[in-house]
């Protein structure tokens, strides 16, 4: 396995992720990125579940909780399993005293450490190869009276 991360820069890392999702036109794959980051570090036992909040931000007009984690001195949200709510004290409305320490981390050295912690490749990039087709029509087929060789190579005016 590779050398480990230490937690203190993966939390940093999430925080700039989770930063730049909030902002982002496209912001699923960041989503994905940090929920997978905390998930392989609750497995770990690197991050601990704090409990459950009320989001700020209802779907659909209905109130839902999200999980509430610790990594280091920073807390995220993530979405919660079924036995989040049986295990798990619900911690009513969401509290602003949970604030992040601020951290000047750039969204591509963020990436960087969560793409090796979590070991993810990019979906391959379809190379793209160029090859040479011989030219074929089904409406002209070229007579090869008198050549030797077809495509004629070439000829020798160059007047």
């Amino acid at each position: 396995m590779k050398e480990t991360i230490p937690v203190h820069e993966l939390a940093q890392a999430l925080y700039s992720i989770n930063r730049h999702a909030k902002t982002a036109p496209e912001p699923k794959h960041l989503y994905h990125i940090k929920k997978e980051t905390i998930n392989r570090l609750l497995k770990e036992k690197r991050a601990e579940k704090v409990g459950l909040h009320f989001s700020d931000h209802p779907k659909f007009s209905n109130q839902h909780s999200t999980l509430l984690i610790k990594v280091a001195d920073y807390y995220f949200h993530i979405p919660p399993t079924k036995d989040d709510f049986k295990q798990l004290s619900h911690l009513g409305k969401l509290d602003q005293s949970y604030r992040n320490p601020q951290s000047k981390m750039s969204l591509s050295q963020a990436k960087k450490i969560v793409y090796n912690y979590i070991d993810w490749q990019p979906p391959g990039k379809k190379k793209r190869t160029v090859s040479r087709r011989k030219y074929s029509s089904s409406y002209f087929t070229p007579s090869s009276l008198g050549k030797m060789e077809w495509p004629p190579a070439k000829t020798h005016r160059n007047r």
